[in-house]
């Protein structure tokens, strides 16, 4: 029989095991198209469903399904999407987005596999991929570590470009909104207006060059003068899904509010608490008049810091301890022996990683993990959840793992012990959709010669 390779991640290696494949949303940008090329190249067939213009604008494969239904026809479009194509996988970026939540319980149901992208864990060079759920829904929650190995070595570094994040970005709110006609009744996950959107962008480059010019030498009397004098708390966008899913906070100004109380209360007298902005929340958010407000009302004085553009691995390294919400800089502040508080559900959250104590105590005993527990969770993370890659890097495919076997793919459509191609009503014409060619939205037969681009 003829074998075939593919990326050897062992999640990878799972999804190589699949043969009828669903792309969901992915991240902004032409990550998933290349993903479709890749897992056509290894005998896969591929479905894609657009749910907007600017998820047609980087998927231009004719595999490609639009959705424009109400949010409320999406479940039932997506099941006759699973039986009448046979679906055996699920591939999609963000397990919280409201059309990815549904249809992950759904294809659960039905026993078709999951597998879920994400940021990477291990930043740079790593995105995530895991079957099931990412992070607080992350299986690697619930494993043991005695038995992680170390990672395979790493072949090639990547880097998330922001100039070129930021330019996928642009162009997807762009032809969103170029195309939104079409697509009247989605719903996104986040914000989704082009101008407002483009001044938070050029709001977050002026602050930028403020903030270089006003918090001058702050760092530097941070990570100097002040090492292991203070707690660090990085906060998080505000439209998070981590926040609003696995967490108990409504907002992120609630998690300041009570973390800035507790420190109050309970922290020594002599340390200071610094909360820093998140880069990407620079032109949207300003806590600066909240942290303010709670620092007279507590009686904090100078106690208190709030920063934004600062080298957050030397904060890291100078901090007495990190208290997070769910954000993966936890796993950062780990990995350089920095104690963590969580005050949310986060997949480092576990016995001898994190703090185990309430907040309060935190402030007076951080303990810093062992290290070689510290090194054997981030192996397990590297061996079962992380592909070396980039979403952004604009490579034709940011997914370079050591090769390794695959099953071969099933006989073509047309030969024998092959499934035929669906007899019935073609995919567009489910609910949401407008008639359209007989063949719209039946997969394709593995496509070997597309053009391979390397832009």
């Amino acid at each position: 029989m003829r074998q075939a390779s593919m990326a050897g991640a062992p999640i990878l290696q799972r999804l190589g095991t699949r043969q009828r494949v669903l792309l969901l949303q992915g991240p902004m940008g032409p990550f998933f198209e290349h993903l479709a090329v890749f897992l056509q190249e290894h005998g896969k067939q591929v479905l894609k469903v657009n749910f907007n213009a600017g998820d047609e604008w980087f998927y231009r494969q004719p595999n490609a399904i639009a959705f424009k239904g109400a949010p409320s026809e999406w479940t039932g479009f997506f099941e006759q999407l699973l039986i009448q194509h046979r679906i055996d996988a699920v591939v999609l970026f963000g397990d919280c987005r409201g059309y990815h939540r549904s249809a992950v319980v759904r294809a659960k149901l039905r026993g078709v596999e999951v597998f879920v992208f994400e940021e990477g864990y291990v930043r740079p060079s790593y995105v995530t991929f895991e079957r099931g759920g990412v992070n607080a829904f992350s299986a690697a929650m619930h494993v043991a570590l005695d038995n992680a190995r170390p990672p395979p070595a790493e072949h090639k570094k990547f880097s998330n470009p922001f100039a070129k994040m930021a330019w996928f970005s642009a162009q997807y709110y762009l032809q969103a909104r170029l195309g939104r006609k079409r697509f009247e009744l989605y719903r996104h996950h986040k914000p989704f207006d082009l101008y407002p959107e483009a001044w938070y962008w050029l709001r977050a480059g002026l602050r930028k060059q403020w903030y270089r010019f006003s918090e001058s030498g702050i760092g530097q009397r941070l990570v100097h003068e002040k090492r292991k004098q203070f707690f660090l708390v990085p906060l998080q966008v505000f439209n998070d899904s981590q926040v609003r899913e696995h967490s108990d906070y409504r907002s992120v100004r609630d998690f300041i509010a009570e973390v800035m109380r507790s420190f109050a209360r309970s922290a020594p007298a002599d340390v200071l608490l610094v909360i820093k902005q998140h880069p990407m929340d620079r032109g949207h958010k300003n806590y600066r008049q909240q942290i303010a407000h709670l620092t007279q009302a507590l009686g904090l004085g100078e106690r208190v810091l709030y920063i934004h553009d600062q080298y957050l691995p030397s904060l890291l390294k100078a901090a007495l301890g990190t208290v997070v919400i769910n954000s993966t800089v936890g796993l950062s502040s780990l990995f350089h022996g920095t104690p963590v508080k969580t005050m949310g559900r986060a997949i480092y959250a576990l016995p001898g990683l994190a703090f185990e104590g309430d907040l309060d105590a935190f402030w007076h005993q951080p303990k810093a993990p062992a290290k070689a527990l510290v090194q054997q969770f981030r192996n397990c993370l590297v061996q079962r959840t992380q592909v070396a890659g980039s979403f952004y890097s604009g490579k034709r495919l940011a997914l370079h793992e050591p090769a390794s076997v695959i099953p071969a793919p099933p006989a073509k459509v047309g030969t024998p012990g092959a499934a035929p191609r669906s007899p019935g009503p073609a995919a567009s014409q489910l609910p949401g959709q407008k008639p359209a060619g007989p063949e719209r939205g039946v997969i394709p037969e593995p496509a070997h010669d597309l053009e391979k681009n390397e832009n």
